[in-house]
């Protein structure tokens, strides 16, 4: 395998790069448009740091243009550091693109990181960052000198999580931004070798001691962490840490480590942002296992124990079942006989995925950008929610050059490599797992299978009628705002404003009895869909306005919304109110709601300054809908507990 530092699972930087470069940077200059496309093109390759800030002065040049097209995720990413971060942070622009999010950093003067912290008035809480980078090493926080009292060990460690903890603290309070929180990078040096894991007190137990706790005490459900620590030790310690640097310019790692670390970062910042892959599709030949099934048939192919090739294979079937566990959805593209396809599932006795573990199956001699959006179609996902996993270089690159949105990881002609650079690749990175997640791919699954119960129906309502759905709508809670907070970021088709918000925000809007709130959970006769959708609307005297309207895709066309609106309408006019009214905000991907309150029934008020359109709805005139659904509408804080129920959101 190719050396880690250099992003081996993307595409070398192709040869005439600066080429390209120039030709971008002279076309912004004449006034001409650069289309979006080319950048990100560009930034999926395996830059270097020099690449990488070339790349992004172009990024910064045309910031407000980019943001206004409105394909990448904007993020301003505050950088308190007691290091220096300043190479970091020219390297994230570009780094963003190929994730899909478009950063912008402010830091923090060096020595001034408590300072900017902990005062409201500092710039970097005028500056009103998204996230907030607490950037802190061994040294800043005391665990860079053994201390061979195991009392004093112990207290050092406190102190540090304790000053840590005070940090995030202020980040939430003066700034109000979301916290990144990151492990500390064993040294490189051991003062007792081996022995240092058993001293209490080494260096490197001070470390070892100081991530656990971190992670089990101090990151909290609403944080973010960047794991620095599993990303030295992947691409080795004393590859990491450079002594030079650090001495000469307080360099948290080595210049050429610099493109991992913004790449980690960028990818967090992504999850964090709902732009996480949802889907991987898999290859058959030569990938699941060694060898053509069409050809070698099922006792022919490489699978399994006894070789290494066929242990390889398995490998790789076995982090998919895995991802599975997790959530993650597997399909298969191959170009095969569906039939022959199908042989080693049903009848290999060392597979380890089985049919049942593909949600969407597709062999065929179609070319497989085609079935890739088949795939996303059936899964009712976009392209870009794919990772194509497949071992034959022409195949990649036609994906590639058809649909550059999915990913498509370089794994090269050697399969004990797979495994391994698609965990590196980071497609996946995950910011919370709860019992949702783990779902997932089940729930997708089963969406899959209603759509083929459709085909058997006459007509939509006695589909909708037999899919015995039962619909539960509660207001915010503490069990759910995880989940809530991650349905948010990553909603973009169904989304009226496409407004993001981080947990912490969510905590805030639940106990504020200004916001009336809803999450809303569908289950049907396939299965538990989970929480389906979000809703937030402003309560004032005679007027209650749409704040946020979300909704999966999954359950398009169920009458859901029909449900939602009948419950905030009955609290509202229980409340006093005469009229709802709400916004559309027009993004790239959410045209499919821009309709949406004029099938509901709501009257167009006018053109929404910025773009998009204002809407009303008279609660006199309005009358709940019978609905193919039981409803159970729950009540608490953030609803009116005295609020009539319509008769449809209970028969």
């Amino acid at each position: 395998m190719a050396d880690l530092l250099a992003l081996p699972w993307l595409l070398p930087a192709p040869p005439d790069f600066r080429a390209r470069v120039r030709a971008l940077r002279s076309a912004h200059g004449a006034g001409e448009a650069v289309r979006t496309a080319d950048l990100v093109a560009l930034a999926g390759h395996g830059l270097d740091l020099s690449q990488l800030g070339s790349l992004g002065k172009i990024v910064d040049s045309r910031r407000q243009s980019l943001c206004a097209e409105g394909r990448l995720r904007p993020v301003l990413l505050g950088i308190a550091a007691t290091h220096t971060l300043d190479l970091v942070a020219e390297a994230l622009p570009a780094t963003g693109l190929r994730h899909g999010v478009l950063v912008d950093t402010v830091q923090t003067d060096y020595g001034q990181l408590a300072q900017a912290v902990l005062d409201p008035s500092s710039a970097l809480a005028a500056a009103r960052p998204d996230f907030v980078l607490l950037a802190l090493d061994a040294a800043a926080l005391g665990l860079a000198r053994p201390q061979f009292e195991a009392a004093a060990a112990e207290a050092a460690v406190q102190s540090a999580l304790d000053y840590v903890a005070s940090l995030r603290d202020g980040v939430r309070a003066n700034i109000g931004a979301g916290v990144i929180l990151h492990t500390l990078a064993t040294p490189a040096e051991a003062l007792f070798g081996s022995y240092d894991a058993r001293v209490p007190g080494s260096v490197r137990w001070l470390i070892a001691r100081f991530n656990q706790r971190l992670c089990a005490e101090v990151v909290q459900d609403s944080d973010l962490l960047l794991d620095m620590a599993a990303m030295a030790e992947m691409v080795g310690l004393a590859r990491w840490h450079d002594p030079l640097r650090w001495h000469d310019a307080k360099m948290p790692c080595a210049l050429d480590a610099v493109p991992l670390y913004a790449d980690h970062v960028c990818r967090l910042l992504a999850a964090a942002r709902g732009l996480s892959r949802k889907c991987l599709v898999l290859d058959l030949d030569n990938t699941l296992w060694g060898g053509i099934i069409g050809d070698d048939g099922v006792e022919g192919i490489k699978l399994g124990q006894g070789s290494a090739r066929g242990e390889a294979h398995l490998a790789v079937q076995s982090f998919a079942l895995d991802l599975r566990r997790r959530g993650i959805i597997l399909a298969v593209c191959s170009k095969n006989e569906e039939a022959a396809a199908l042989i080693p599932f049903r009848e290999h006795d060392e597979m380890v995925l089985k049919e049942d573990h593909i949600s969407v199956f597709i062999a065929n001699w179609t070319d497989k950008a085609t079935n890739l959006k088949a795939i996303a179609q059936a899964l009712n996902i976009g392209t870009d929610a794919l990772v194509f996993l497949d071992d034959n270089p022409a195949e990649r690159e036609r994906v590639r050059q058809e649909l550059p949105e999915v990913a498509v990881p370089e794994v090269g002609d050697e399969p004990s490599d797979y495994v391994r650079l698609l965990s590196l690749a980071g497609y996946f990175e995950a910011v919370a797992f709860n019992d949702e997640d783990r779902k997932r791919a089940d729930m997708y699954q089963a969406n899959a299978q209603r759509a083929s119960a459709l085909q058997k129906v006459g007509n939509l309502d006695e589909y909708l009628a037999s899919l015995e759905m039962e619909c539960t709508i509660a207001p915010f809670d503490d069990l759910g705002r995880a989940r809530i907070a991650q349905l948010v970021n990553k909603s973009n088709q169904f989304n009226l404003t496409t407004r993001r918000y981080t947990e912490a925000d969510i905590a805030a809007i639940q106990a504020d009895p200004k916001k009336f709130t809803m999450q809303v959970r569908l289950v049907d006769r396939f299965g538990d869909n989970g929480m389906i959708s979000v809703v937030i609307f402003d309560r004032g005297d005679e007027v209650w306005h749409c704040d946020t309207w979300l909704m999966s895709c999954r359950v398009l066309g169920r009458r859901v919304e029909e449900a939602v609106l009948a419950h905030v309408a009955a609290a509202a006019k229980a409340a006093g109110a005469s009229r709802l009214t709400g916004e559309y905000i027009p993004t790239p991907k959410n045209v499919l709601v821009e309709k949406h309150f004029e099938k509901l029934g709501f009257a167009c008020t006018g053109e929404r300054s910025g773009g998009g359109t204002l809407w009303e709805l008279d609660l006199a005139a309005y009358t709940s809908p019978d609905l193919p659904m039981q409803i159970e509408a729950k009540t608490g804080a953030g609803a009116l507990a005295d609020s009539p129920t319509p008769q449809a959101l209970v028969d």
